[in-house]
């Protein structure tokens, strides 16, 4: 495997010239100048409303469709009308769940865990009102990721979704998303994955995992302000109500899914993502495009991003008064370079604090996984101090982390 080129990378993000270190990409990554060119491109040439038969109006129609496309390549879906655009992924949940209760009576169930993302959680819990019933499916005492094991005492014949995290946002462990997808369908009910946390760091493939419904924000992954939400035609066709205009029908999809619909330009801009993810595997010697480019990108990004867990992780495990709050190993297939901790004896808002005025960036708190937080009850009503990385990032950088936390514990601050 290619070692990453960090020169070419980092070209391709103009934020990384300024001399902060920016380890706060589990909340936004930076935004590739590739999506940045897509946009003035349809500002400046095709910024019309949508559905006229005028030359213009049917070229940003095209535009936004090639960004629906792109999206479809990013999560290997079978076709583009199974992408539901958005703003966030937590809107895009809320908007699936108000959809699906319409096929459904007083006493169904749900079942969502307390390790995810609220994105993930509270639209569902909201349906108790429609008289859903919801589950709480807790991580085990001890464990690092949910797994079908403690999954399966809770379904049962009225459980109708299941809602899981791909990857925590705290933990940075990913789940074995495919085996709880089995264990649930073997029950006759639907999987819903938030893959917020995942899809920066990984290629996602919705067929590999047999997921129904799974949720990104582009925004944390080196695109715009937007999202997306995949969902299996049939079910988004059949399985799914209208929630946009009355006359829209059922039958409109994904477009029953996207009341007021997207934004025009954002969508169009995640072409610059594939764009960015073509070049990038084009700059290690792979000559690919879409879907294949995507795959090749992401491996070589994995491979880096180990490395950059390992270094940080390596020091955390080196202190006796720090406690990693997840997975303690750097391996690629168990975890992203999403690391959080606490120092004993020391409040994690402090700690950040005393790094922001160095110049690096972090960033304490339950990031909305506060449910999983409470559960782990740290002690600390500042939450977690989280360090969250990205493939633009680099050994110096978290060196530079390293160096600061040491000198803090000298001190004794």
């Amino acid at each position: 495997m290619s070692k990453l080129d960090l020169n070419y990378v980092r070209q391709q993000f103009p934020a990384l010239s300024d001399e902060e270190v920016l380890l706060d990409n589990a909340g936004g990554s930076q935004i590739a100048k590739q999506v940045v060119e897509r946009i003035n491109e349809f500002m400046f040439s095709t910024n019309v409303q949508l559905g006229a038969t005028y030359r213009t109006s049917v070229a940003a129609a095209q535009r936004v469709a090639e960004g629906r496309a792109a999206l479809a390549t990013l999560l290997n879906a079978d076709r583009a009308e199974e992408v539901v655009m958005g703003a966030t992924a937590s809107q895009l949940f809320d908007q699936l769940a108000q959809a699906l209760v319409q096929h459904w009576q007083p006493g169904d169930e749900i079942i969502v865990s307390n390790f995810d993302h609220e994105a993930n959680i509270g639209p569902w819990r909201r349906l108790e009102q429609r008289g859903i019933i919801v589950k709480t499916w807790e991580l085990p005492k001890g464990e690092h990721r949910l797994g079908p094991e403690s999954l399966a005492p809770l379904l049962g014949p009225k459980t109708r979704l299941v809602a899981v995290t791909h990857c925590s946002n705290i933990f940075g462990s990913i789940n074995d998303v495919r085996a709880i997808a089995d264990l649930v369908h073997e029950h006759g009910a639907m999987i819903c994955v938030d893959g917020v946390a995942f899809a920066p760091h990984r290629s996602i493939d919705v067929k590999a995992l047999d997921a129904d419904f799974y949720g990104f924000s582009v925004y944390k992954t080196y695109g715009p302000h937007h999202a997306a939400l995949y969902g299996k035609y049939d079910l988004l066709r059949y399985k799914a109500g209208n929630i946009n205009h009355y006359f829209y029908g059922e039958d409109k999809v994904p477009g029953k899914l996207e009341p007021g619909n997207p934004n025009y330009e954002l969508a169009y801009s995640c072409v610059g993502v594939i764009d960015y993810l073509e070049g990038l595997a084009a700059a290690h010697g792979i000559n690919a495009k879409g879907r294949a480019a995507v795959e090749a990108a992401f491996d070589i990004i994995a491979d880096h991003e180990m490395a950059l867990s390992e270094r940080l992780l390596a020091y955390l495990r080196s202190r006796d008064d720090v406690t990693i709050v997840g997975d303690p190993s750097s391996d690629r297939d168990a975890r992203v370079p999403t690391i959080s901790f606490v120092i004993a004896g020391q409040y994690s808002r402090k700690t950040v604090e005393a790094l922001d005025s160095l110049g690096i960036g972090i960033r304490f708190g339950d990031f909305h996984s506060k449910r999983l937080v409470e559960a782990l009850d740290l002690g600390d009503p500042d939450g977690v101090i989280r360090v969250s990385a990205a493939h633009y990032n680099t050994l110096d950088e978290m060196d530079r982390v390293i160096a600061q936390l040491e000198n803090l514990r000298r001190q004794g601050a």
